[in-house]
């Protein structure tokens, strides 16, 4: 049977009463006949980055377990393999070793067209998994996740089992992709996007919320799940450019409050719940137009004025922000935050 690494006993340890459960290798488990009324902590040995298919792999484990059963495994992410790497230690190599990983080791497994000739080359061996991307996969095959840390250069994880695998978020890899927002009488829309997230962010939003919260911003805290140039883009709206395509579609318009998620629908007051219900969201904020801040309070304040403004004159008021929200961006300088 395999031996569990005296540190990942430890890491059990942390967070479960092991005199109850039984902690198994899962390449023993599989050869183990489960019974009803057995609990189980499953470890996952090796790195998940060297799974060919890791949602197949995944996928597996939730079958076998039972509910509130324990899966622990481990991978390796692109800032812990850069600091293992001895190439990534020389000058200019490095950059162009850098180049070479990322684009064969990250991108190329992502692309329909490209992906079977790197598994044709790699085996699947040695795949870049950003933290976001590995949370969200495991979220989405049914688990819970527990708790994540690094320990030795790896990122080991501790979730539960609480449910069946789901996909209901279509879960994409390019560099436009869709989010389900509210739109005008509560009508769910899809509204596109340059990605600035890692790919299976969506499903750690509910995650990365009850760990951190809102932000100052209205948007989640310390949200590990943006990527270096997601920033930038965010900061002067680039990543929005695709919602040209909602306004074409008739579902958004130029100027209006901005599109939210259900999530975020539910924690605003009901006053501007009824508001918002009667409009269709917009790509530039009422918050830019005003030169507000971008803290929540200020945002939805913003919101409402231009609601009500809105309702009194229908057929001047998009105009007149639209020209207030250019001369604070070209101007004044306003950037998103």
């Amino acid at each position: 049977m395999p031996l569990i690494p005296e540190e990942i006993s430890q890491y059990i340890s942390d967070f479960t009463d092991v005199s109850s459960l039984q902690i198994i290798a899962y390449e023993e488990f599989k050869k183990t006949e489960v019974t009803s009324n057995s609990n189980y902590i499953v470890v996952k040995l090796g790195k998940m980055n060297d799974e060919r298919y890791i949602n197949k792999t995944l996928e597996e484990v939730n079958l076998n377990i039972q509910k509130d059963d324990i899966f622990i495994g481990a991978f390796e992410t692109f800032t812990s393999r850069r600091l293992r790497k001895k190439a990534y230690q020389i000058p200019v190599i490095n950059k162009f070793f850098l180049l070479y990983e990322f684009l064969f080791l990250r991108i190329i497994p992502k692309l329909k067209i490209l992906k079977k000739i790197y598994f044709i080359l790699s085996k699947g061996q040695g795949r870049l998994l950003s933290k976001a991307e590995m949370l969200g996969r495991l979220v989405s095959c049914g688990f819970e996740i527990i708790d994540s840390r690094k320990i030795n250069g790896l990122n080991y994880f501790i979730v539960k089992k609480i449910k069946q695998p789901l996909f209901d978020l279509k879960p994409s890899y390019g560099p436009v992709f869709g989010m389900n927002r509210i739109g005008k009488n509560g009508k769910i829309i899809r509204v596109f996007k340059f990605r600035t997230m890692h790919p299976y962010s969506e499903y750690l939003h509910d995650y990365v919320l009850k760990h951190n919260g809102y932000a100052q911003t209205g948007k989640p805290a310390d949200d590990f799940r943006l990527t270096p140039w997601g920033k930038i883009m965010r900061k002067y709206w680039l990543d929005e450019l695709p919602q040209l395509y909602n306004i074409l579609k008739g579902e958004m318009k130029l100027v209006g409050v901005r599109p939210i998620s259900l999530r975020y629908f539910q924690d605003i007051p009901p006053n501007l719940k009824a508001l918002r219900l009667q409009h269709k969201p917009g790509c530039i904020p009422p918050y830019v137009a005003l030169n507000r801040n971008a803290d929540v309070e200020s945002v939805q304040q913003a919101e409402i004025d231009y609601l009500i403004q809105k309702n009194k004159h229908p057929f001047t008021t998009d105009t007149l922000y639209f020209f207030r929200a250019l001369y604070n961006i070209l101007i004044r300088r306003k950037r998103s935050a």
